[in-house]
């Protein structure tokens, strides 16, 4: 599919929907360097892969005020954080990062490295910048093996891979960097209404088989779908959703919702890690940049989650309702709540109650809360004694600020009645 976005002349256009992507990226490079980087380390390993870069700079088709590019923000989230973290430290850390920008556009990727040598990253290119006029896929295999010999123990790396449409970044690519590097995140877009508005049969199944999902309707016909079910869309999109991220190989997952002017979703923005510490800091940016994210589902654990923004109402917060749950304060009273009536459920249903940590890998994926928000659901059921948190030496936990990934929550001695 052809990307929309031309260089030819300068700066593209860009829409407000996209530029949501941008912050998004920008919030979580500044969360990830902060948590990643803590404590005593003399070296910072990491590999920045922006697998469909652009020109590096667009112009906003509103206000017409320039925006800059992912590579920009990448080096920019990159030169910030060596800042913050070196700025008080006698013996600062060497950051040792590599980024490379893929482009296969001819005047997207001249006007690329125009930018960067505008903003003064002109001497870096082949040094640690390197900037490719190629397709992604074909230096997918190549990019894998630069990052596992640079960091042969859990090839630290995020791939932003800003595809436009939904069939360019297979399922068993993804697959294959989150199975090769253990380090190595993953965020994806995805057009899932481009995929959707112009679903018949043939076209439908190609685009499945070619993302690598081809069973994906189980038999089912698009037009038995549309007939049998009201909310057609819906229905297929939480089938998508689950395939997707099952045949990626990823252990932990944030989806997010975009939606554009017209109201129909534009696409998802989907994060893909192997460890829960990485999910945790992505859906904490969800809550600390609640005016751009819209939870698509229920506040507690539910296996559909779509994350949604709407940008007409961008400088209108109360109005994201209408998309469903916010990331606010309301919110996150909810989602506690829902919490507290679910995770009783779970620790009854095993004799030796479970610890907090093999609660939250394993139900994580299906709710908006980050483990803050859990630990204090558990903390209100410590105080209506509808659970116990036991240490390792079997002390008892009073507080959230207490629990510890080992501790195990379990029912009490004596068993209460709990509403709430």
């Amino acid at each position: 599919m052809q990307s929309q976005y031309t260089w030819e002349h300068g700066p593209a256009a860009i829409a407000q929907h996209s530029i949501a992507k941008h912050r998004i990226l920008q919030a979580y490079l500044a969360r990830y360097f902060q948590v990643l980087i803590g404590g005593r380390r003399d070296e910072f390993k990491l590999t920045l892969v922006d697998g469909f870069a652009g020109g590096g700079l667009y112009y906003h088709e509103d206000t017409k005020e320039i925006v800059r590019g992912s590579p920009l923000i990448f080096l920019d989230a990159a030169r910030e954080a060596e800042y913050i973290v070196n700025r008080d430290r006698i013996h600062p850390v060497r950051f040792d990062l590599s980024y490379f920008f893929i482009e296969s556009n001819r005047a997207a990727h001249q006007h690329l490295l125009k930018v960067l040598t505008e903003y003064q990253h002109g001497h870096r290119i082949g040094q640690d910048i390197f900037v490719q006029r190629a397709d992604f896929l074909n230096e997918a295999k190549a990019i894998i093996e630069f990052i596992a010999k640079k960091s042969p123990r859990n090839g630290r790396s995020i791939f932003a891979l800003d595809q436009f449409g939904y069939n360019a970044v297979p399922t068993s690519v993804i697959r294959e960097i989150l199975h090769s590097l253990p380090g190595a995140e993953v965020i994806l877009t995805f057009g899932v209404d481009s995929l959707l508005n112009y679903a018949n049969e043939q076209n439908f199944a190609n685009s499945l088989r070619k993302i690598g999902i081809p069973t994906l309707l189980s038999g089912k016909t698009i037009r038995e779908i549309k007939e049998s079910d009201k909310d057609w869309r819906l229905f297929i999109q939480s089938s998508l959703y689950q395939s997707l991220v099952r045949q990626c190989g990823a252990k932990h997952f944030t989806p997010f919702f975009i939606r554009n002017k017209q109201g129909h979703g534009d696409y998802w923005l989907i994060h893909l890690s192997q460890h829960h510490r990485a999910r945790d800091v992505m859906t904490d940016v969800h809550w600390q940049n609640q005016n751009y994210f819209i939870h698509y589902a229920g506040a507690g654990l539910d296996m559909f989650n779509l994350l949604g923004y709407d940008p007409r109402f961008d400088h209108q917060h109360a109005k994201q309702g209408v998309l469903g749950f916010e990331f606010d304060g309301p919110a996150r009273e909810k989602s506690t709540r829902a919490l507290m009536e679910q995770i009783p459920k779970i620790v009854f249903a095993h004799d030796e109650g479970v610890t907090y940590e093999s609660l939250y890998v394993s139900t994580c994926n299906e709710s908006p809360a980050t483990s803050e928000i859990y630990q204090e659901a558990i903390e209100r059921l410590l105080g209506h004694g509808t659970v116990e948190v036991l240490g390792s030496a079997g002390e008892r936990r009073r507080s959230a600020r207490q629990i510890r990934a080992g501790d195990r929550i379990v029912p009490p001695l004596q068993r209460t009645l709990f509403t709430f």
